[in-house]
């Protein structure tokens, strides 16, 4: 069932957005090489605490997950495309780091993500989050009432072909309020003008997700949780929590 939100209901879920950005950016600036995983979260946990709101991910147990959801991030580091699960291992000159944060406030969520460089990049890692980037850009974009959300997915994905790059199938963004993952789905590939029409009032969050390999289905690691890609190429992701209003999409996870 998808559920539209009132000028008011946005507001709340403008203040959950604001605390998800600030702590991306906390997060992002204590990541560094010899840090860990498990650092950052807690650095997140704290940040979370500190501005009023609960952390929207730990414990949090969808249908597909065997267990709870352990950690206030997701921090998926290389060929870990998604819900990776912080841990004690350290972060190395190189490695892309993609950060994941929801936040509740009053009883809405916002979500949204980043991919970072651990150290100065390489090309191919500066090439892929910049694609990964301008696909989310292109999928906002699309955002407006009247279109549909295959004009998203489609967006997102010619990003994702003109670059070369894989999309991991089965992944991408989602309806969210009041719960973190609500109706209606928005898939990362897709066929423009099918799919729900956007109406005003809408949020959803949209998350493109490209890797350097090629297509494929990915699998779970044996946590549960951490989806990485079958060949072991790196992958980047970026999230917007994205309201629809008659002016056209505004970007809710911003500080």
């Amino acid at each position: 069932m998808v559920s539209y939100k009132s000028p008011r209901e946005l507001s709340v879920m403008r203040e959950a957005g604001r605390v998800v950005a600030i702590t991306l950016e906390r997060v992002a600036a204590a990541a560094e090489p010899g840090v860990t995983p498990a650092e950052l979260d807690a650095i997140a946990a704290r940040c979370i605490k500190e501005h009023g709101a609960r952390p929207s991910f730990l414990h949090y147990r969808p249908r597909f997950a065997p267990t709870p959801y352990p950690a206030v991030l997701c921090l998926s580091v290389n060929e870990v495309v998604v819900h990776g699960i912080p841990d004690g291992r350290r972060l190395r000159k190189g490695d892309l780091l993609s950060i994941d944060c929801g936040a509740e406030v009053g009883g809405y969520h916002g979500d949204a993500a980043i991919t970072i460089s651990i150290g100065p990049p390489d090309a191919g890692a500066a090439r892929l989050m910049e694609a990964t980037k301008r696909a989310l850009e292109r999928g906002i974009e699309a955002a407006r009432p009247g279109a549909r959300i295959g004009d998203i997915s489609h967006a997102v994905e010619q990003v994702g072909r003109e670059a070369g790059y894989g999309i991991l199938e089965g992944c991408g963004g989602h309806g969210i309020g009041t719960a973190m993952h609500e109706e209606p789905s928005v898939p990362n590939t897709g066929r423009p003008g099918r799919g729900l029409r956007l109406r005003e009032g809408l949020t959803i969050a949209i998350e493109p997700m490209f890797h350097e390999g090629g297509d494929d289905h990915g699998y779970t690691l044996a946590d549960g949780w951490s989806i990485v890609t079958s060949d072991g190429s790196r992958a980047a992701h970026f999230e917007h929590t994205v309201a629809i209003t008659a002016d056209g999409p505004v970007v809710l996870t911003v500080p």
